[in-house]
C-alpha cells in the first residue's frame, strides 16, 4: 500500500532534494569502497553498485526517501562466496541470480513480512546503527583506519572488534586527521544552529559540503609538515586516466556458470539475506520520512530483484537499501526520489571526471559528517521517550540494540523479534481472562470473564487456572466480550465441564452462542452449543 496523498512529485522539491543528494553522496562513495574493500572485491565494484542503487533502484523502487547501494550486512557472505566460487566473474552470477530471485519475490508478495517488524525493534535498529556509526567513525577521526569504512559487525576485518579498536587507536592518533576533524565537526554543529539557517545563503550550501571543502584546504595547508595526511587516510576512488580505461573498470559475468548449483545457492542465500535488509530499511526509513509516507513492500522487492541483475551484469556487488544513507538523505532534508538517483549519477560522474578531486577528502572529515548522523539516529531524548513507553517497547528495544552492537544487523533484529515474540506469549499465559470472586445468595462463585480473543497460546493458562480450582465451588465461565475462541479452549472448557462432574463443582456457562470466528464457524459453534 502507497500512501499517494503525500508524494509531492519527482521535481517538486527539488532544491533540497539536489543538496540531500549531495551529502548523500559525500557519504556513499567512502562506504561504498569501504564495503568492496571488507568483501573482497575489487573496490570500484563498490562504486558500481552504489550507482546501480541509486539511479537503477531510485527509478524503480516505490520508496520516496530510501537510498540503496552496496549493503554491509553482506560483507562476510560476499566475502565467502568469492572465495567459495574462486573466480570474481562466477561471483557476479550469483548476484544475478540473487536479482532474479528478488524480482519473483516481490512478484510473489513476500514484502508483507516487512509489515510483520514490531515497531520497537525497528526503533532500536536505528539507534543501534547511530550508536555502531559513532564507535566506528571514532577511530578514523583520530586519523586510525585499519577497519574498512562501512562496516558495522562487531567482529572487524582488521582482527580487532569496535571496542577494543577504540583502544588500538590511541597507538596511531594523526594529530592532523583529529585538527581536521574537531574543525569539520564545529562546522556541522555550527551548521545547525538557529540563527545560521535564518541566513538564506547558508539554507543553500550544505554545512557537509563546506566540512569536506574545508577539510581538502586544511590538509592541502598541512603540506610538508607533520600534520599532513597522507594518501592511506584519505578516500582512495580507483583513477582511470582516460575514459576507455574507465570502462574497463566495469566486469561481465560469467554467463555459462548461471545454472550451476553453487551459484544458484549461493544467489539464493543473498536474496534472502538481502531481501530481509531491505525491507527492515524500508520500515525505518518510512518511520523517519516526515511525511510519513508507506513504501509498497513489494515494488521495492522487485526494484532492489532488478538493481541486482543489472549491478551482477555490470561487475557490482549485490545492493539493499542501506539505512545510513537513507537517514543522511532524510536528515538533509530529502523528500523525493530525485535524491537517490542525482546521488547515483554524481557518482558516475565524478568517478569518470574527477577522482582525483574525491581523493583528496581526508577520511577524518567525513567521519565528522557520519557521527552528526549517527547522533542524530541516537539521540538520548529518543531513549527517554522509548523508555517512558512501558516495558512491552523498550525491553525488545534495548534488546535489539545490544544485539546488533555485539553482533550484527539481522541477529539482533531476530533477538529483539524473539523478545517481542515472547512478550506476547507471556502478555498471552497471564491475560486470557479476568477471575473476580463475588457472593451471591449467601453462596461464593468463582467468576471467569473470557476476554475478546482466545487463541492456542492461551491453552496454558487455561489449563493452570482450570486445574487450580477448588472442588465444591460455584463456577460461571462467561463468554459473553468474547469475538472468537479458538477450538483448542472450546475443547479445554468441553474437558473442564465433564471433570466438574467428579469434583462437586458446580459450572454454568454463558455467552457462548454469539461466538464468531473466521474459518471454523459451523464447528465452534456445534461445539459451543454442545459446551451449552
Amino acid at each position: 500500500m502507497e500512501n499517494k496523498s503525500n508524494n509531492i512529485g519527482l521535481f517538486g522539491n527539488i532544491k533540497t532534494d539536489l543538496s540531500a543528494a549531495l551529502v548523500v553522496f559525500l557519504v556513499a562513495v567512502p562506504l561504498c569502497l569501504g564495503i568492496a574493500l571488507a568483501s573482497g572485491a575489487p573496490l570500484f565494484a563498490g562504486i558500481i553498485s552504489g550507482i546501480v542503487g541509486g539511479v537503477v533502484v531510485g527509478m524503480v523502487s516505490g520508496s520516496q526517501v530510501g537510498v540503496s547501494g552496496p549493503a554491509a550486512g553482506l560483507t562476510v557472505i560476499v566475502l565467502g562466496a568469492i572465495q567459495d566460487l574462486q573466480t570474481y566473474p562466477v561471483f557476479l552470477a550469483a548476484v544475478v541470480v540473487s536479482g532474479i530471485f528478488q524480482v519473483f519475490l516481490g512478484l510473489a508478495k513476500a514484502g508483507i513480512i516487512g509489515y510483520y517488524f514490531p515497531n520497537s525493534v525497528i526503533k532500536g535498529m536505528l539507534s543501534a546503527i547511530g550508536i555502531i556509526i559513532i564507535l566506528k567513525q571514532i577511530p578514523h577521526a583520530f586519523g586510525y583506519d585499519a577497519d574498512p569504512e562501512g562496516d558495522l559487525e562487531f567482529f572487524q576485518p582488521d582482527g580487532e572488534n569496535t571496542f577494543t579498536e577504540l583502544i588500538t587507536m590511541l597507538n596511531f592518533v594523526s594529530e592532523g586527521a583529529l585538527i581536521i576533524f574537531f574543525i569539520s565537526m564545529s562546522i556541522l554543529v555550527l551548521w545547525e544552529q538557529k540563527f545560521i539557517k535564518k541566513i538564506k545563503a547558508f539554507r543553500i550550501i550544505q554545512g557537509p559540503l563546506v566540512a569536506v571543502i574545508a577539510g581538502i584546504l586544511i590538509n592541502l595547508a598541512f603540506t610538508g609538515s607533520s600534520l599532513h595526511v597522507s594518501e592511506e587516510h584519505m578516500v582512495s576512488l580507483p583513477v582511470a586516466e582516460t575514459l576507455s580505461s574507465f570502462w574497463s573498470q566495469f566486469t561481465l559475468f560469467d554467463i555459462s556458470a548461471i545454472f550451476r548449483k553453487d551459484v544458484l545457492i549461493i544467489g539464493a542465500t543473498i536474496a534472502v539475506v538481502g531481501s530481509l535488509e531491505t525491507l527492515l530499511c524500508v520500515e525505518a526509513a518510512d518511520k523517519l520520512d516526515t511525511l510519513k509516507r508507506i513504501t509498497p513492500k513489494n515494488r521495492e522487492l522487485v526494484a532492489q530483484g532488478v538493481g541486482n541483475t543489472i549491478s551482477g551484469i555490470i561487475g557490482g556487488l549485490p545492493v539493499t537499501q542501506v539505512i545510513v544513507r537513507s537517514s543522511a538523505n532524510i536528515q538533509s532534508g530529502g523528500k523525493t526520489k530525485l535524491s537517490a538517483i542525482t546521488h547515483g549519477v554524481l557518482l558516475l560522474v565524478c568517478a569518470i571526471l574527477i577522482p582525483d578531486i574525491l581523493n583528496l577528502i581526508p577520511l577524518s572529515c567525513l567521519a565528522a559528517i557520519l557521527i552528526v548522523v549517527g547522533y542524530k539516529l541516537a539521540k538520548p531524548s529518543f531513549f527517554k521517550q522509548m523508555i517512558n513507553s512501558g516495558r512491552d517497547v523498550y525491553i525488545p528495544f534495548l534488546i535489539t540494540i545490544v544485539g546488533i552492537i555485539f553482533t550484527d544487523l539481522l541477529i539482533g533484529i531476530v533477538l529483539g523479534l524473539a523478545v517481542g515474540i515472547f512478550q506476547v506469549l507471556y502478555n498471552n499465559f497471564k491475560q486470557p481472562y479476568q477471575v473476580r470472586v463475588f457472593e451471591d445468595d449467601g453462596d461464593h462463585k468463582l467468576h471467569l470473564e473470557l476476554s475478546e480473543n482466545l487463541t492456542f497460546l492461551n491453552k496454558a493458562s487455561m489449563i493452570e487456572t482450570i486445574s487450580h480450582i477448588p472442588n465444591d465451588t460455584n463456577v460461571i465461565i462467561d463468554a459473553s466480550r468474547s469475538h472468537f475462541i479458538h477450538p483448542d479452549i472450546l475443547e479445554i472448557i468441553e474437558d473442564f465441564k465433564e471433570n466438574a462432574k467428579y469434583r462437586n463443582i458446580t459450572l454454568e456457562i454463558i455467552g457462548f452462542e454469539d461466538v464468531k470466528t473466521s474459518n471454523q464457524v459451523r464447528e465452534l459453534k456445534k461445539m459451543a452449543k454442545k459446551i451449552g
